[in-house]
């Protein structure tokens, strides 16, 4: 049995708030994602364990966002239990998780999947007896996911939905990071995969129609400008789509020989502090993997696309 209780940290990349979950394993509890670090929320955590006849016997993170695995520090001084988390986090944690292996708490064993992509210390859990995937921001309950260099990837990240896709057939439900439960995890997961697909094959048109674009340009071609406030999100997706048909030979760039027009400059770069605060800041560049500041800009053009002219730049 699982049961989701949602923090109080509702934001424009967070939806309605982070899921934690609650799995009842047979008298012990296991947390996944304790989330934010709000303390009513870790009470709450604790309340509902209890009220369900449940001890917490671990905590286990799937990857180290502040909307994430905060909270695993102040549950853990409630309850006693240990912190799991991947080996390759920088999250301070008491006890690594076994990739590719099973994981028991009390009477119920889960299955630990490395999933790099989203972030490169990004786990998904299997529970075979439920036959649900715990997939954290590996796939939401709504919307897409945010894919941001330099802590997330895109070509590992579509290796993952194939292999979620691929190797647990069974699945049936998707208990996701943000967002309400997936009923039907195959469509979720075919969805997510087509998805991806379709933005790739968006730009590369986009490219092949337009020639040689800025991201700015790309976003503004491809989402419209009827949502601002997701304009930087789309820019980090663009960057990495275009990152790893860079890295194949696909697309070519190079540096822009001018300044940045302001709008230009706040796609890539938005002054988070200014536009929501401190505390939603830290959580948006962490999503947008704004410690990659993008000061120079880029121009690409298909590597294959000998009939464009690079065109000279222009103020």
């Amino acid at each position: 049995m699982v049961t989701l209780v949602r923090a109080p940290n509702p934001s424009a990349m967070t939806l309605s708030g982070t899921n934690s979950y609650i799995v009842d394993c047979g008298g012990a509890a296991l947390v996944i994602d304790p989330g934010p670090p709000i303390a009513r929320h870790v009470d709450n955590l604790v309340a509902t364990a209890r009220a369900r006849g449940l001890t917490i016997d671990a905590i286990a993170i799937t990857h180290g966002h502040p909307d994430h695995a905060p909270a695993a520090a102040m549950l853990a001084s409630l309850c006693g239990a240990p912190v799991y988390a991947h080996p390759a986090t920088a999250i301070s944690h008491d006890r690594d998780l076994e990739l590719e292996d099973d994981f028991r708490v009390g009477a119920v064993t889960l299955r630990v999947i490395d999933a790099p992509g989203h972030t490169f210390d990004h786990v998904v859990f299997y529970a075979p007896g439920e036959r649900a995937l715990f997939t954290g921001d590996v796939i939401l309950g709504q919307g897409t996911v945010v894919i941001a260099p330099p802590h997330g990837a895109m070509r590992p990240y579509q290796r993952t939905l194939e292999r979620l896709a691929g190797e647990f057939p069974d699945a049936r439900k998707i208990y996701g990071g943000h967002g309400p439960v997936v009923e039907d995890a195959q469509a979720k997961i075919a969805e997510y995969i087509a998805h991806r697909r379709l933005r790739e094959r968006e730009l590369i048109d986009a490219l092949a129609s337009n020639g040689t674009q800025t991201i700015p340009e790309l976003v503004l071609w491809i989402y419209g400008d009827d949502r601002p406030e997701l304009m930087p999100a789309m820019a980090r997706q663009m960057l990495a789509h275009l990152m790893a048909l860079e890295s194949e030979g696909r697309v070519l760039a190079r540096a822009v020989d001018r300044a940045m027009s302001e709008e230009e400059r706040w796609i890539l770069n938005p002054p988070l502090e200014k536009l929501v605060g401190s505390e939603q800041a830290a959580v948006i560049a962490a999503e947008l993997g704004s410690s990659l500041r993008l000061d120079q800009l880029y121009a690409y053009r298909l590597a294959d696309e000998q009939s464009v002219t690079m065109p000279p730049d222009t103020p």
